[in-house]
């Protein structure tokens, strides 16, 4: 017994002393005489940031995409703030200034008639900006939506979503888009002015229809390569046991982490439907020359280029910018959306 106790003794009075030692401050001696303060130890924990909080660090990294973010941000304001408060209206005719170079009045000079062009230009690029998102939405939930389903259901399904894919890829796209518009223009514009009192709108639905629906194969393809990759990982096998749905797994699980891809593609096809939209203006199947747009001011320039060289000069301007500012987006995103890139 007095064994047992003495070990007992010994068990309790060590983790006194243990303890003692761990509880006791530990003392810092301050850097050596000379040494820069670069070599003191921080013991402070970092901030964590998340998916997106990285990717906004290292998107500001990237130079040309800040200032192509501005550009894009300056022409959506312009556009859509600046033409309502902008004192000359897109139909108004100034016969004293016709064919007018700049002036403190037109800012940026009158076409043939009078009017002045930064106003039709601000006008106009609403329906541009417009015409080039939406159809750039049109095409991604189109080409997500057939390439998820391909990639992740397989088989059977995957065969006939893709020779659907390649037998669109396969159709000569611009010719195939001045044969819709050149047939379905008045149709749609006589439909809509019936239905809803704006044949405007008729154009503008048949335009971004006809562009997104010509543009999505690109991102079927992409999505499905990565629903193929993605739904073979750990994470997804476990939540297959756990007893989540197809679609659970399709939607939740899977297209998270596939969005990165996704949101390049969006932002690249915004540029490529503003020039297509106005590829069409400028060849006369897209609005009427009543409703300036960047493509339609284009077109009416055309013959004037060497007496009046500014009124294709500023719409040509602002079409450049925009497509190389969200060109330059895109490019940013991909970079901060890589995995591969350190934080």
């Amino acid at each position: 017994m007095s064994r047992l106790s003495d070990i007992e003794a010994e068990s309790g009075s060590a983790p006194s002393a243990l303890d003692g030692r761990l509880n006791a401050p530990v003392a810092i001696s301050p850097p050596a005489e000379g040494l820069p303060p670069a070599a003191t130890i921080d013991f402070r924990l970092r901030e964590q940031r998340s998916l997106w909080g990285n990717a906004w660090q290292q998107f500001r990294k990237h130079k040309l995409a800040m200032a192509g973010l501005v550009v894009f941000i300056l022409m959506i304001l312009a556009t859509f703030v600046g033409s309502a408060i902008y004192p000359h209206e897109i139909d108004e005719i100034d016969f004293t200034a016709i064919t007018g170079n700049l002036s403190w009045q037109h800012p940026m000079g009158t076409d043939s008639l009078g009017q002045d062009i930064l106003a039709r230009i601000l006008w106009g690029g609403r329906i541009s900006l417009a015409v080039g998102i939406i159809a750039a939405l049109v095409a991604i939930i189109l080409g997500t939506t057939i390439g998820a389903v391909a990639g992740f259901w397989g088989g059977g399904v995957d065969t006939v979503l893709m020779r659907i894919t390649d037998l669109f890829i396969s159709l000569p796209q611009v010719p195939l888009l001045l044969v819709i518009s050149f047939l379905y223009k008045q149709s749609f514009y006589d439909f809509f002015d019936e239905r809803f009192g704006s044949g405007i709108l008729g154009i503008f639905v048949l335009i971004v229809a006809v562009i997104g629906l010509l543009n999505w194969m690109p991102t079927a393809r992409l999505v499905r390569a990565s629903f193929l990759s993605t739904r073979e990982k750990e994470f997804i096998e476990a939540a297959r046991s756990m007893g989540a749905s197809r679609w659970s797994q399709m939607f939740k699980h899977i297209l998270p982490n596939v969005l990165s891809p996704i949101i390049v593609a969006a932002t690249l096809g915004v540029g490529a439907a503003i020039i297509t939209e106005s590829a069409l203006s400028f060849l006369g199947l897209g609005f009427p020359s009543d409703i300036p747009t960047w493509g339609s001011m284009l077109y009416e320039a055309k013959d004037r280029i060497e007496i009046a060289p500014h009124e294709a000069l500023f719409p040509g301007t602002m079409i450049f910018l925009t497509v190389l500012a969200i060109n330059y987006i895109g490019d940013g995103l991909r970079d901060a959306l890589d995995p591969r890139k350190t934080f």
